[in-house]
């Protein structure tokens, strides 16, 4: 309700831009106050409806381990980047408590929106901007991934601010502020996913060396090298090599090369976090029709942009939201909602400039049944994207809570650290039972059955299997527990002194 609260004030708030709307002005306040609402609707969005009792999942546990004293690092396999860990360490590397760090993430997140929408604030009318900012926070996927320690609401952030300052840097005017936080986003999309950087910032460089823009060009480079370097480094470290890290990812994303995944990110949008292998029917077409009316919504904006004087932003971030989406959509054999996040942030702004534009055109008056309709619309999206995170949230929790429970009766099986689990999602459950994990195949491949079998010898260790799947050579002589959906393998030496 709120959002929507908010929705109306922006499109009453519109007025009439001039013909670079805000360029060369430093806005007032109150111009920023629309922005604030919508950052903080956001904030409260994601602490009410996405609940801290919901649980670390896969990919969180493996950053969140990083820094945790709760359990030891899970294996960092190559595509993963520092980012996401340096961004939790300041509550996770002194506090296990999850509600705490969905709390600390959802400010953190809502503030940096607020930041990446007032970037351009002298480019596009506030009442634009806000309408944008609510357009990308009200969709269930923005709002489910905003409080977890994933990367790919940060890459959209850091996409919008590199977009918005690179518009600001270019005109030569001596913004150094756009310059610094050209090089911070860049910086920041690095440090959280490299590649997708790269891909994001693709047009910026193009137009910085066709138009000799060298200033914003040596600040956006400095800004990928800065946030690549670790990846980099470790990559010579730890990986055999750049080429070899850069193959292994390639690997575990299935090869990188020509798919055609617009259908499988379009079956992901009804709730699937991850769909891999992507199978089964499209979602109902209430869900999925705004995936078809943003990019037509932005499409519009383009044309209207141009005649209302704000033709450069809307195409570069039209431009922007491209090339961020062009691998996952057209390079990459499966799909998850996540991936599009930094292309549905930059889509947002053409978009909003259509929807403003619809009700009150520049210099013309309301148009009442255009608003209604508007309104109608936005309402229809509000629901369909709440009923599809509520959703999507308890199927979430209700995993997370199996590997919780399954974690106990480890526990109670007596494999306690320091202890050591191996097989059928070992590594997430290995979070919560507090141990390593290990496995000798797969795309998360860190240790040998010799490695292994020895650890057996002097602590607890277990494999998980699957009802249905057939235990590891090393094991087939454990004890073996049924709980759940898994079969326990305890190795002998974890039940010492364990009664019942």
């Amino acid at each position: 309700m709120e959002m929507a609260d908010s929705t109306h004030a922006i499109l009453a708030g519109t007025r009439r831009p001039g013909p670079a709307p805000g360029a060369g002005r430093a806005p007032g306040p109150r111009g920023a106050l629309p922005l604030a609402a919508v950052a903080a609707a956001f904030t409260l969005a994601q602490l009410l409806l996405v609940r801290p009792g919901m649980g670390l999942g896969w990919d969180e546990t493996v950053y969140v381990s990083q820094v945790s004293p709760h359990a030891p690092a899970a294996f960092f396999s190559a595509p993963r980047a520092r980012g996401v860990p340096l961004l939790v360490a300041p509550v996770a590397a002194w506090s296990s408590s999850t509600a705490l760090l969905r709390g600390y993430l959802a400010l953190l997140s809502g503030l940096s929106l607020y930041l990446a929408l007032r970037v351009w604030r002298t480019l596009l009318p506030a009442p634009v901007l806000a309408l944008a900012g609510a357009l990308f926070a009200s969709l269930w996927v923005t709002l489910f991934y905003g409080p977890q320690a994933m990367p790919n609401y940060w890459v959209a952030i850091g996409a919008l601010v590199c977009a918005g300052c690179f518009l600001r840097a270019r005109t030569g005017g001596g913004d150094r502020a756009a310059l610094y936080g050209l090089l911070g986003g860049a910086a920041l999309m690095a440090w959280m996913r490299p590649m997708d950087a790269v891909w994001a910032v693709l047009p910026l460089l193009a137009l910085a060396v066709l138009r000799g823009h060298w200033r914003p060009l040596a600040a956006l480079l400095g800004g990928l090298v800065a946030g690549c370097a670790e990846w980099v480094i470790e990559a010579y470290a730890g990986y055999g090599g750049l080429l070899r890290r850069l193959s292994d990812a390639s690997a575990i994303q299935g090869r990188l090369g020509p798919h055609f995944a617009v259908l499988d990110q379009l079956r992901s949008l009804g709730g699937r976090t991850l769909c891999r292998p992507c199978a089964g029917a499209v979602p109902n077409p209430l869900i999925t029709a705004w995936w078809f009316v943003l990019p037509a919504l932005a499409v519009l904006g383009l044309v209207l942009a141009r005649r209302s004087g704000a033709a450069a932003p809307a195409r570069v971030a039209a431009a922007c939201a491209a090339t961020a989406a062009a691998p996952y959509l057209f390079l990459i054999g499966y799909a998850a909602p996540r991936f599009l996040l930094p292309a549905y942030a930059l889509l947002a702004l053409p978009a909003a400039h259509a929807l403003v534009h619809l009700v009150r055109p520049p210099g013309g008056a309301w148009r009442p049944l255009a608003a209604c309709l508007v309104a109608l619309g936005l309402a229809t999206h509000l629901s369909v994207q709440y009923v599809v995170l509520s959703r999507t949230v308890e199927r979430t929790t209700a995993a997370h809570r199996d590997w919780d429970r399954t974690a106990a009766a480890l526990h109670r099986l007596g494999v306690r650290p320091p202890c050591l689990l191996t097989g059928d999602n070992a590594l997430p459950i290995a979070f919560y039972t507090g141990c390593n994990s290990a496995a000798t195949g797969g795309h998360n491949a860190n240790s040998t059955r010799a490695a292994i079998e020895e650890t057996a010898r002097r602590s607890p260790v277990a494999a998980l299997v699957a009802p249905h799947g057939a235990p590891p050579d090393y094991a087939r002589a454990w004890p073996v527990h049924r709980f759940g959906d898994l079969l326990l393998y305890v190795a002998p030496p974890a039940r010492k002194g364990v009664g019942g």
